[in-house]
């Protein structure tokens, strides 16, 4: 399976990637330009990503704003809201306003509070039916 990490933070990336790698091929991001550029790109060379791990609070554009112009994309793309990348919001913004956020309008499919740890993550990751 595949990932990507968009995440600014170079310890939180490397956390991430280590506790990652052994189940996901992941790539980077460090800002969430970078992040819609990846997806696009993904999607162009038919190696769509699995899962996003979208940190909220980036430089350029922040992980909100990316996930938005990404199911923009996936609409215009056609991509069935059920065949959607799964984003899983990782972040140290735990405010309801912002988890409500995350949800409703930008439609992520999950929300971690930093620090992040390999039990949160793999709850996550079974959830979203991408462990068993």
């Amino acid at each position: 399976m595949k990932c990507l990490i968009a995440e600014d933070h170079l310890l939180s990336r490397r956390i991430l990637k280590e506790m990652l790698s052994s189940q996901f091929d992941c790539d980077i991001a460090v800002n969430g330009q970078e992040a819609i550029d990846s997806f696009q790109l993904a999607h162009e060379s038919k190696r769509p990503y699995d899962v996003i791990f979208m940190d909220i609070m980036m430089p350029v554009v922040d992980g909100l704003e990316a996930l938005l112009c990404i199911r923009t994309i996936e609409r215009k793309m056609g991509i069935p809201h059920g065949m959607a990348v799964k984003v899983v919001m990782t972040t140290a913004l735990d405010d309801p306003h912002t988890v409500v956020k995350s949800f409703n309008e930008c439609e992520a499919d999950a929300y971690i509070v930093k620090p992040l740890s390999r039990h949160k993550l793999t709850n996550e990751l079974r959830k979203l039916k991408l462990l068993p």
